[in-house]
């Protein structure tokens, strides 16, 4: 039976390193950085979908950050933080999700648009968007692993 009266909610310092889920936190900046790097190393055509792609993954990757440090500086240690951990995941969640299915949408019009005018250009711009659909979705993954892990830490405490 756990112990309602200790005041070690979260892992703090270098503990973070080793449970799970904020093991997931730098996977969580590494390809949440490849998104942001690739989709703007794109031609970035249409402005509105492509638009969201870079919020998301911006937004996203300064949150972990503040997050990390957060844990990493053991301010995380008050009660309500647990549940704050669950919903900025679950809305990270929701958002890569988003971004990801406007990423690939995109990149489903740019194939069609390599078959009519298949220059070099094109073509990079193309791959460069199918390897940051894939990390996409990978960054997507993560952040649900680390939602879902968070909530039964949540539910733990």
């Amino acid at each position: 039976m756990a112990s309602t009266t200790s005041g070690d909610v979260l892992p703090t310092g270098g503990r973070i390193f080793t449970s799970i889920p904020d093991v997931f936190f730098l996977p969580e900046f590494v390809f949440g950085g490849l998104v942001w790097i690739l989709v703007a190393s794109t031609l970035v055509q249409p402005d509105n979908p492509l638009g969201w792609v870079m919020f998301v993954s911006v937004f996203c990757f300064v949150l972990t950050t503040l997050w990390f440090f957060i844990f990493l500086c053991g301010a995380n240690q008050s009660s309500v933080w647990p549940s704050l951990d669950v919903g900025f995941h679950f809305v990270a969640v929701v958002f890569y999700l988003s971004a990801s299915v406007d990423l690939a949408y995109v990149t489903i019009l740019k194939a069609t648009i390599l078959a009519v005018s298949p220059t070099a250009d094109n073509l990079k711009y193309y791959r460069l968007d199918i390897a940051a659909v894939v990390m996409s979705y990978v960054a997507t993954l993560l952040y649900f692993l680390h939602a879902i892990f968070s909530a039964i830490r949540w539910q733990r405490s």
